[in-house]
């Protein structure tokens, strides 16, 4: 079974994978003060609750927006598992052509949605992942990163306008049922959420224009993807592991070709 680690600035997402088939999934805080003692020790916790031999772990791949952790992770994995983990990086074989100015510069997690939604749905199509910040990611009908968007999570815009504003109080990040809202709360649950449904729409609408490809699929996936979708007819897939099953692809076309 292949490990798979995606890090992000809130959550660190695991899955185990045999073939592509996904066996196990988790979800850890992401803690940057945490050891890598203390994650290698919840890692194997949750390993042992589902029943799962560390030895049955053939390899691991992580993909990482945090570089403060990178190396907690990294020395996690070869304490407690023996692996040294592969990484996305210059050199790493995807697929995919990435047509960024500074390929470096592209978060591990952007990649391996690209990976995955051109492999698992085809070209051109346009991936979005609602986490701490949204990513938009656009690729071509010959499966080339183009390039794409970068916004604040909706969490992220809500939180903003709670802690920079005096009066205006926290609430809950739910929808509601009109967009006219008639108490104070109402209003920003509006306006934070149709806003931001508006915004996903319009950034769709521009990016298969800029593709040429009006028919281009789009997948979602993050934590708030299915409010967003329940609302957008921009959205066509809903798939919450597409980041880890392009961590699981990109994996295995590296262990073939070495």
């Amino acid at each position: 079974m292949i490990l798979t680690l995606d890090i992000g600035n809130t959550n660190i997402k695991t899955a185990l994978f045999e073939g592509m088939e996904m066996k196990h999934y988790w979800r850890i805080s992401t803690d940057r003060s945490r050891s890598s003692d203390e994650l290698g020790i919840q890692l194997m916790s949750l390993l042992d609750y589902n029943g799962v031999k560390k030895e049955s772990i053939e390899g691991i791949m992580m993909s990482s927006v945090v570089p403060q952790i990178n190396f907690t992770v990294e020395h996690m994995c070869r304490n407690y598992f023996g692996k040294e983990p592969m990484k996305i990086e210059p050199g790493i074989k995807t697929g995919i052509n990435i047509k960024y100015e500074n390929p470096r510069e592209v978060g591990g997690d952007r990649i391996a949605n690209a990976v995955a939604a051109y492999e698992l749905y085809g070209g051109p199509c346009i991936t979005i992942d609602f986490g701490t910040a949204t990513t938009f990611g656009a690729i071509s009908e010959k499966g080339e990163f183009l390039g794409g968007a970068i916004c604040p999570g909706l969490k992220l815009a809500a939180e903003a306008l709670t802690e920079r504003t005096a009066k205006l109080p926290r609430f809950e990040l739910c929808k509601p049922e009109h967009v006219i809202g008639k108490n104070t709360v109402a209003n920003m649950q509006s306006g934070i959420i149709f806003g931001y449904i508006g915004q996903v729409t319009y950034l769709v609408e521009r990016i298969k224009r800029e593709l040429n490809a009006p028919d281009a699929k789009v997948i979602a996936t993050g934590g708030l993807a299915v409010m967003i979708a329940e609302e957008s007819s921009a959205i066509d897939v809903l798939d919450g592991l597409l980041t880890l099953k392009g961590l699981c692809l990109i994996y295995n076309k590296n262990i073939k070709n070495s």
